[in-house]
Parts: structure tokens; C-alpha cells; sequence
């Protein structure tokens, strides 16, 4: 099979039809036909049902299509790569965050290593804030050297280990009745408007069955994917929420009231890797400033709640 008759494939099944497939590869209509008559030949059977001028994908397109998208991925990890070489050469660092380490933490390492480099020529960065799930596409895919992303994620294809794991901190904004408690107990947590991370995430089922044990049960006003929109909302006067510390050492500068929970909900954070890729200098370089920073954060953290 040729990359054009693949293509055509590609597109008849996003757009479902031969003439929208035409126009989304800029060929003719009889182009398309002509290539996907010589792909079904090839294949021995039928990709496409014919029904009132639409193209209906067989079982077997369907199929064909899984594999198809993990050849397009090869391809485009092989042309961003072809592109940063011709543009930056092998000095370069790419890295995928979720955004709990990627809006905050990630930026104050990359100014370590921007200044640690002051004196040489500095390294080209990619630095992508992503899901966890596309952070771990991402680096899978060849086009991150590796991510940082939460543990609610599958680990195949990867060689993952933990970056950071903290209890959790409930979070608020000022003035509210609970911050002037040193620590927060579970049953102070009941009937407040609670905002919490999505029902799928790892910590928030680990915090709905430390809570049970308590017989606490979260009144949640929202949910969201991110803990860094829990502090955004906290520190609009949303709710309490519960997030991993990092996320909530970004805010308390900006005046949102942090506060230890008196029971542990673990949050991890797991670097991901590339099976079997071996990394860089500067990709090592950087991760050992990372874990230089992550020593300084905690530090920061344990004297922002001893200071309570």
C-alpha cells in the first residue's frame, strides 16, 4: 500500500464521503475513487458500503484504521523531529507536563537551567503543558525526551518511576472559617461547597476512601480535570478543594490560604520515559535541577505551614 491510497483511506473515514475526501486532499473526486478502487484490490475486500452517496466503513475499515493512526503518528514524530534537528541541531530539550508541575514548577526549573547555561550556548526548549494522557502520547510517540504526568495513567510502553509523592493540602481563600485551623480534620470538611478533581482521578478516589473511613462524604459544587483550576476557584471564594502541594505553593503568593489535612491523600507525580531510550546530557542536566527544585519547593512548603 502506498502512502497516497492511505491517505485517501484517511480521509474518506473522517469525512465519510469520496467528494469531501477530495477537497480535504485537494485532488479530484475521480482521484479518490481511482485510489481507493486500487486500495480495496490490494486488500482483497471491501473498506466501504456504498448507501445514498455516502461511503459506510466496513468492520474491517475500522480495523485498518487503529493501525493507520499509529503509522500517521510515526510519521509525524518523524517529521517534528526532522524539523527541530534542521532548526536547532541536537542541543535541544524537549519535555510534556501536565499542568500541576507544568504551570509553576516547570518554569522555575527551566529558569535554573537557563541560568546555569549562561556561559555556553543555552539549549532550545520545547516545553508542552498537556493531559496526562497526551503527555504520555507524547513521549510513547518519540516527541518529548520525557513527561511528568499523574499516576491515574497507563504505563505501557514507557519506563516510568516516581518524581514526587505528597499528602495532599486543602486549599481556600482568605478569610474563610476554616483557615484559621492549623490542620483540617475530615468532618470539617462535610456540607462545604467542595471543588474537586474529576471523579476518574486516582487522588480524588484515594480521598473519597480515606474520607469514607471517617464517614465524610464530599458535598462537590465542581469538578474539574486540573488542580490548578481548584486553586483558581478556591481563591475566588468557590469552595475548599484538596490538590498536591506543589500546585498549591504557585498560589500562596497570590494570597490562597494553604492548610495540612490531618489524614494522608497521597498525590504522585511519575516521570515518563521512553522504553529503552537512553537520555541526553542536557535532558539529564535538567532532570537533576528538577529534582533540585523539587528539594526547594518542599523546603518553601514546610516553612509556609510551620509559619501557620
Amino acid at each position: 500500500m502506498r502512502v497516497t491510497e492511505i491517505e485517501t483511506f484517511r480521509a474518506i473515514m473522517s469525512s465519510g464521503s469520496a467528494r469531501k475526501a477530495a477537497a480535504l486532499l485537494s485532488v479530484t473526486q475521480p482521484a479518490i475513487s481511482q485510489s481507493l478502487k486500487r486500495l480495496e484490490t490490494e486488500a482483497g475486500f471491501a473498506l466501504f458500503q456504498r448507501l445514498r452517496g455516502r461511503l459506510h466503513p466496513t468492520p474491517e475499515a475500522k480495523a485498518l484504521l487503529v493501525e493507520v493512526e499509529r503509522m500517521f503518528v510515526g510519521l509525524g514524530a518523524i517529521e517534528h523531529r526532522v524539523k527541530s534537528l534542521r532548526e536547532f541541531g541536537v542541543d535541544q530539550l524537549q519535555v510534556a507536563c501536565y499542568p500541576a508541575f507544568g504551570l509553576g514548577f516547570m518554569p522555575r526549573c527551566l529558569k535554573q537551567l537557563m541560568a546555569s547555561s549562561a556561559k555556553g550556548p543555552r539549549p532550545h526548549v520545547s516545553l508542552q503543558v498537556l493531559s496526562s494522557k497526551e503527555v504520555k502520547d507524547r513521549v510513547v510517540s518519540g516527541l518529548a525526551d520525557f513527561g511528568l504526568m499523574a499516576d491515574e495513567v497507563s504505563v505501557d510502553g514507557l519506563e516510568p518511576t516516581t518524581f514526587a509523592t505528597f499528602p495532599g493540602v486543602v486549599v481556600m481563600k482568605k478569610g474563610h472559617p476554616l483557615a484559621r485551623h492549623k490542620q483540617i480534620r475530615p468532618e470539617q470538611l462535610a456540607e462545604l461547597p467542595f471543588l474537586a478533581l474529576n471523579p476518574e482521578d486516582a487522588s480524588r478516589r484515594r480521598l473519597e476512601a480515606k474520607l469514607a473511613e471517617h464517614g465524610v462524604t464530599l458535598s462537590v459544587s465542581i469538578h474539574t480535570p486540573y488542580a490548578v483550576s481548584v486553586c483558581e476557584m478556591a481563591l475566588h471564594g468557590l469552595g475548599v478543594g484538596i490538590v498536591n502541594p506543589i500546585t498549591a505553593l504557585d498560589y500562596a503568593d497570590r494570597g490562597l490560604v494553604v492548610r495540612k489535612l490531618s489524614v494522608d491523600v497521597i498525590f504522585s507525580c511519575f516521570l515518563a520515559i521512553p522504553a529503552g531510550q537512553v537520555l541526553s546530557g542536557t535532558a539529564k542536566k535538567f532532570l537533576s535541577l528538577m529534582r533540585a527544585q523539587l528539594q526547594a519547593d518542599e523546603q518553601k512548603l514546610r516553612e509556609y505551614l510551620k509559619a501557620v
